[in-house]
């Protein structure tokens, strides 16, 4: 098994880094597969809603990561998104990148477990969090939780690791994905698969 994981923060090796990787040693320590990738440093535009992946089956800007991520997101079983708080919500980063991510490949995440993870010096975590959950919630992914909020604290990586509280709340998240998975798994050997779909209904509030 494997998980995809986003780094959102325009720092490659930053705080947000630093709480990816705590959850991706105790992933490998279940005996999954982990893969960052590092999204925040990327000029990302922002979906147009053009609705041209929908003919061409991607993406139609291919300047950054976006088309590769979904590509990655086919054989991956699980996903994590970290992000920097910026004025109390995800980064714009990160933020553009999940909107196209989702709008042309949210399909491939459908019934895969996701998790947010948020970093901050101080405050604005829990919005954080709040914005990144409603991508999975809209795509039909469970929501990995931890003992605590996922977030960690600190100005560097240096601080970040001294947040014992938000290392151990990665570690746990870790466990929690990685014991997800494993249910999954098991499940699908014994035959059991995802609810069946129903024809997506699209309204509007126009009477």
């Amino acid at each position: 098994m494997r998980v995809l994981m986003l780094n959102g923060s325009p720092h490659e090796r930053g705080c947000t880094y630093t709480a990816l990787t705590e959850v991706a040693g105790t992933l490998k320590q279940e005996g999954i597969e982990t893969e960052i990738l590092h999204v925040g440093g990327d000029a990302v535009v922002g979906c147009m809603g053009c609705g041209g992946c929908g003919k061409l089956g991607r993406c139609v800007f291919g300047e950054d990561k976006v088309n590769a991520a979904v590509e990655m997101m086919k054989e991956a079983d699980g996903l994590v998104v970290g992000s920097p708080v910026h004025y109390a919500s995800a980064g714009g980063t990160i933020t553009s990148f999940l909107d196209r991510f989702f709008y042309c490949g949210g399909r491939y995440a459908s019934h895969k477990p996701g998790a947010a993870v948020a970093s901050a010096r101080r405050a604005g975590t829990t919005a954080t969090l709040d914005q990144l959950n409603k991508y999975f919630m809209i795509s039909q992914m469970p929501v990995v939780s931890s003992q605590y909020w996922n977030m960690v604290h600190g100005s560097c990586p240096e601080d970040v690791r001294k947040d014992e509280e938000g290392m151990q709340v990665m570690r746990v998240l870790g466990r929690n994905m990685a014991w997800l998975l494993k249910c999954m798994e098991a499940g699908r050997a014994a035959g059991i698969q995802p609810a069946a779909e129903e024809e997506r209904k699209r309204t509007n509030f126009i009477r």
